[in-house]
């Protein structure tokens, strides 16, 4: 089993931060490599069971299911049902947390999953770079780099 675990500190306060990154289907809104999404089947963005369909910059599509979301630890947890990327058994999760010096935020985002052996090293990189600090990047870029 594969692992991607990336950390960063956002300079904003985890409400302001979490209030972006909250929305299941919210992505295209603050992710790059996200084009467009929504939510099959009309449920809400926050129901947890609630699949998201997303199509990335270069045309990928990608279907995720919301495993778990907590307003009160400020984390959510979702698997992918389908994707162009080669692997199987993905679970992520991304959790945020209070840093009181300058009201700053520390996010993490996890991932493990399954895969062919010389596919490894190739997802492991897209997903912690592409994905996961990209997505860090986009959120300094958006609130402030953390000093």
């Amino acid at each position: 089993m594969a692992s991607v675990d990336v950390s960063s500190v956002v300079g904003a306060n985890i409400d302001r931060v979490w209030a972006v990154v909250r929305d299941f289907n919210g992505m295209p809104n603050w992710h790059p490599l996200i084009d467009r999404s929504r939510i099959e089947e009309g449920a809400p963005s926050d129901q947890i069971g609630c699949v998201r369909n997303f199509y990335l910059t270069d045309g990928g599509n990608i279907r995720e299911r919301l495993l778990s979301q907590s307003d009160k630890d400020y984390s959510f947890w979702y698997t992918i049902l389908d994707s162009p990327m080669p692997l199987t058994n993905y679970v992520a999760g991304l959790e945020m947390q209070r840093i009181t010096d300058r009201d700053r935020t520390f996010c993490r985002w996890r991932a493990t999953f399954d895969c062919a052996p010389e596919e490894e090293a190739g997802l492991v990189e897209l997903i912690s770079g592409a994905v996961f600090q990209a997505a860090f990047d986009a959120l300094n870029d958006r609130f402030g780099v953390a000093q």
